[in-house]
Parts: C-alpha cells; sequence; structure tokens
C-alpha cells in the first residue's frame, strides 16, 4: 500500500474528464464526472428514443443508452479519449457503468454479448475496435460472455459524419456477416456500440443476426446522440 501511494505521489493518476488527481476509491473516471454525466434513464421504459429508432425496421427485444450524447459535453471527451486515443481502460470502465446500470433488467437474459466490429482495414488503422472494451467491461458486470469473431465487417464503408439520414442507412445495408452461425441460433444476443445516433450500423448488424434461426437481439450502446437529418 505505501509502494502504490509513493507511486501515485510522483505520477498521479488524473481524471480524463476534467483532470482532477483520482482518489484511491475511484477508477478511471472521478466521482464527480460520472455524477455529472447525462444519464438517459431510458431503461425505466421500452418505448425509448433509441428503440424507436428500429420501430418499422426490425425487431429488437430491447434497446437502451446509458448517457445523452452532445457535443461539448463531459462524454463527448470520454468518447473521444477511447475511440481515438486508445483509452480502452475508459471503455471497460463505462462498459462496466452500463452493466451496473441493466443489473435486474431484461437484458440479463442474454446469452453472449457481441461488439459492432470494424472492417480490418479500419482496425488496422486504430489498432483495436472501440467496442471491445466496452463489452468486455459489460461482461464483466452482467456476467454474460462476450466475442469478437461472430459478427465481421468484410465490406468498407464510407464514413457516417455528415451524412445525410437516409445515406447513413443505405451505406451500411448487407455489410455485416455473421461467422459460425451455427454457435448462435437459438441464442439472446446483447449488441453493443458506443455512440448511436440513427441506427442505421446497428440496423444492419441485427438484420444479420436476425436471419438466423430462433435468435433475439438486443441494443444497448453508452450513448445516443439524437439530431435532426435533412
Amino acid at each position: 500500500m505505501m509502494i502504490r501511494d509513493f507511486i501515485n505521489l510522483l505520477m498521479p493518476v488524473l481524471c480524463p474528464v476534467c483532470g482532477a488527481v483520482l482518489l484511491k476509491n475511484e477508477r478511471i473516471i472521478c466521482t464527480g464526472c460520472i455524477y455529472e454525466l447525462p444519464r438517459t434513464r431510458y431503461l425505466s421504459y421500452s418505448e425509448n428514443p433509441v428503440s424507436r429508432l428500429f420501430w418499422g425496421r426490425i425487431y429488437v427485444e430491447n434497446a437502451t443508452a446509458l448517457f445523452q450524447y452532445q457535443k461539448g459535453s463531459r462524454f463527448q471527451q470520454l468518447i473521444h479519449e477511447l475511440k481515438y486515443k486508445d483509452r480502452q481502460d475508459i471503455g471497460r470502465e463505462m462498459g462496466r457503468l452500463l452493466g451496473i446500470e441493466l443489473e435486474g433488467s431484461p437484458f440479463t437474459s442474454a446469452d453472449i454479448i457481441l461488439p459492432v466490429p470494424l472492417h480490418k482495414k479500419k482496425y488496422r488503422q486504430r489498432g483495436y475496435n472501440q467496442c471491445h472494451p466496452i463489452a468486455e467491461g459489460l461482461s464483466e458486470s452482467l456476467g454474460v460472455p462476450w466475442h469478437s469473431g461472430h459478427l465481421i465487417r468484410p465490406s468498407v464503408s464510407l464514413t457516417q459524419t455528415s451524412r445525410s439520414r437516409m445515406d447513413r442507412w443505405s451505406n451500411v445495408d448487407g455489410i455485416f456477416e455473421v461467422k459460425d452461425p451455427g454457435k448462435l441460433c437459438g441464442k439472446h444476443i446483447i449488441l453493443v456500440d458506443d455512440v448511436v445516433t440513427t441506427g442505421a450500423t446497428l440496423d444492419a448488424c441485427a438484420t444479420a443476426l436476425l436471419s438466423l434461426e430462433k435468435v433475439r437481439v438486443s441494443i444497448v450502446t453508452l450513448a445516443v446522440a439524437l439530431k435532426v437529418f435533412n
């Protein structure tokens, strides 16, 4: 304990949001920043804005997001650190918090957790898939195993940024495939992503999975970014 305290004195661990030195009982993000993150509270009702994104397109068992994503917010800073600066520890911690939020909900009946995959070119460029640590933390909290190889993205799509709502849906149509489908038949699957906007990417993932026999799909994301598209 004394050695760890000495190391923390020389190289203090800082909160990635506000820069404050973390206390002994804090993990990755300080308590104050966790408290101030804009929670959606969507879990308390099934017909929430995330679930409505998929109405009329696919049937999902449950859908929710933990936080609201807003430009300039503290949550945007966390996502930026996770997605572009290799702060996978943030992803694991946020996934763990997400799992704690889901305790006692229908999501706990899931058999497996699948993160949204990256194309291998994007994976090589970034060096990691930011959804993997989220799935890992979620798995730790829920006690549900996660796997990264059952759902693959063999096709490259153009970036979704600045695309219209309709363009986003057509841009990802049919780009995901299921590997070893026999291992997923009859399973309740949780699909995990970092941020959902239109739901196009998650819809394409779920469509590939729902083509399998007796598969049920639920969707969870760290955040939802609701905005108006042309």
